[in-house]
């Protein structure tokens, strides 16, 4: 191989290894049914910071959703398929899914409460939410 070549395939293969640890899409991560939970959740706090969250909601059910600017800087984290174990409180609601939100910096404030877990059941029509488990950071 030539030197030339042996620079292309080097920087080839370093580019490759940045694009795919720096940006490596959801599905490959958590699978197609996971990355459906990570969208629905960007979906679920857009729609809560404008009021109108309520349209996420499973049809019988009535989360916690509290005020719009309890959303704010929130971000999906790792879904997971839901394990009453671990969430015994939950159960009743018969999720199929469980993630949890990540609250931005400019929040993390001793005392700051805000949604920390969203959970969803799969229906016809897509996810819909069940319930919303509240944190409080701790300080």
């Amino acid at each position: 191989m030539t030197r030339s070549r042996r620079v292309a395939a080097v920087g080839a293969a370093a580019c490759l290894t940045l694009v795919l640890s720096a940006c490596v899409p959801d599905a490959l991560l958590w699978g197609a049914d996971g990355a459906e939970v990570i969208r629905t959740t960007e979906r679920l706090v857009d729609l809560a910071v404008a009021g109108d969250a309520d349209s996420l909601v499973c049809e019988g059910h009535d989360p916690e959703l509290g005020e719009r600017a309890d959303w704010e800087g929130l971000s999906a984290e790792e879904p997971g398929r839901f394990v009453a174990e671990h969430w015994p409180d939950q159960a009743a609601h018969e999720p199929d899914w469980s993630i949890n939100l990540s609250l931005g910096a400019e929040r993390v404030t001793a005392g700051e409460q805000f949604p920390g877990d969203v959970f969803y059941r799969t229906t016809e029509d897509g996810l819909c939410l069940v319930d919303v488990v509240w944190s409080t950071v701790e300080g």
